[in-house]
């Protein structure tokens, strides 16, 4: 099996970002995504049309982001989660990798809700949940605020700003998380489609 005969993956970015801090995370993402050798798709739900639907659908793994709002996903996102119910139906996005990172003002902010909204709209969908897979950081007196995950997510990749810093304010760890995330969903799509390809040959 050759490098060439087997499909390179596309990782999808489909996010919403209030104010800009999570629109920072998107791009550390898709930054992520490239680094690991695959394509991305960069979808703002705020703006979203049928060619930006349709690169979700091609897509091999979609990595869902939101502001978390008063304890949820904001208003943005659950619109857009709520226009994806004919494909729920239609089972679309079914078997493609999930995964999901959320900014919030405070260090907690109830993130885990968000995550585990954007992992509840995957199993819906049939998808195949993606956890951030590292361990938690600044959790010793040896560690820093500068570690991979210093908020200590496990489902996926959580960021802290404050609520009056621009988006320039965004932590660099968290940056750095949210690149994390992106590279460990796109080597995973990258095995599956390796996958795919090795029993479509064995067929």
């Amino acid at each position: 099996m050759t490098e060439s005969t087997i499909q390179r993956p596309t990782v999808a970015v489909a996010y919403h970002s209030g104010y800009g801090h999570t629109a920072v995370l998107a791009e550390a993402v898709r930054r992520g995504i490239v680094g690991a050798g695959a394509d991305a798709a960069f979808v703002d739900v705020d703006d979203i049309g049928e060619g930006q639907w349709q690169e979700l659908d091609d897509a091999d793994a979609i990595i869902f982001g939101s502001p978390t709002y008063m304890g949820g996903a904001s208003a943005g996102f659950h619109a857009f989660a709520e226009a994806t119910s004919r494909r729920f139906v239609e089972g679309r996005w079914a078997d493609k990798l999930a995964a999901g990172f959320t900014n919030s003002a405070s260090k907690s902010g109830d993130k885990s809700n968000t995550l585990a909204f954007f992992a509840a709209l995957a199993a819906q969908h049939r998808m195949l949940w993606v956890s951030l897979g590292l361990a938690p950081g600044w959790n010793s007196t040896t560690a820093s605020e500068d570690d991979l995950n210093r908020l200590g997510y496990w489902a996926g990749a959580g960021a802290q700003t404050p609520m009056d810093g621009a988006v320039d304010t965004v932590h660099a760890a968290d940056i750095a998380t949210a690149e994390h995330l992106g590279a460990r969903v796109a080597r995973h799509a990258a095995t599956m489609s390796a996958g795919r390809h090795a029993l479509t040959v064995a067929a």
